[in-house]
């Protein structure tokens, strides 16, 4: 891809499922038998989606949850349009957690979108696992952010949802746009610069 419309950020502890969230979106899979492995700074992936019949280029970052990487990620936060902050529902940790991740994205893209993400949904409706976090403390924390959704990487539940949220919500962001619009104008432009450019030392 030339350019990222939208740039979307992932937050939360380790092992809360970063990883398999994205993977599950850009690759419509999800492996269970791939032994966890903690990722180091951001892994960065993109997909190309639509929105009021327009189509955007999205951009993603899944950025590691372990606090040793903590300064390194904060370089990703940067730009950000969007963030995914992931917790587990059957983790009171993950959740305490989110908090601090709300609070490090604060201060370095105010602005920026946030949606709640409670990840591992089949292990609760499955019934290996047992709700630590309470779902009306979730929906009221939720109330100042753009929306919160309990998805499943194994199954797909509510990820694509998730996902077409945040970049409806962004289309349809006047001023997200125009600077969109602008950056496209900019990319064109500069492009055209650099076919003209190679041709006059074109010698075939």
């Amino acid at each position: 891809m030339s350019r990222c419309d939208f740039k979307i950020v992932l937050l939360g502890s380790e092992h809360v499922g970063k990883t398999s969230l994205v993977l599950r979106f850009v690759n419509c899979r999800f492996n269970a038998d791939i032994p966890y492995q903690n990722t180091v700074g951001a892994a960065f992936c993109a997909k190309t989606m639509q929105s009021q019949e327009k189509e955007f280029n999205i951009g993603i970052w899944d950025t590691a949850g372990s606090e040793r990487y903590e300064a390194m990620t904060k370089i990703y936060y940067r730009g950000a349009h969007a963030a995914i902050i992931c917790y587990e529902p059957s983790s009171i940790e993950s959740w305490n957690r989110l908090r601090h991740w709300l609070q490090e994205l604060r201060t370095v893209e105010e602005d920026c979108k946030v949606y709640l993400c409670g990840t591992k949904k089949d292990l609760l409706d499955g019934g290996y696992v047992s709700r630590a976090v309470n779902e009306d403390i979730v929906a009221t924390y939720s109330q100042g952010l753009c929306g919160h959704y309990l998805t499943s990487s194994k199954t797909g539940e509510n990820v694509d949802e998730l996902f077409q949220k945040i970049v409806d919500d962004c289309a349809a962001d006047a001023k997200l746009m125009k600077n969109v619009e602008d950056l496209r104008v900019q990319l064109a432009k500069d492009e055209a610069a650099y076919k003209a450019k190679n041709k006059e030392y074109c010698i075939c």
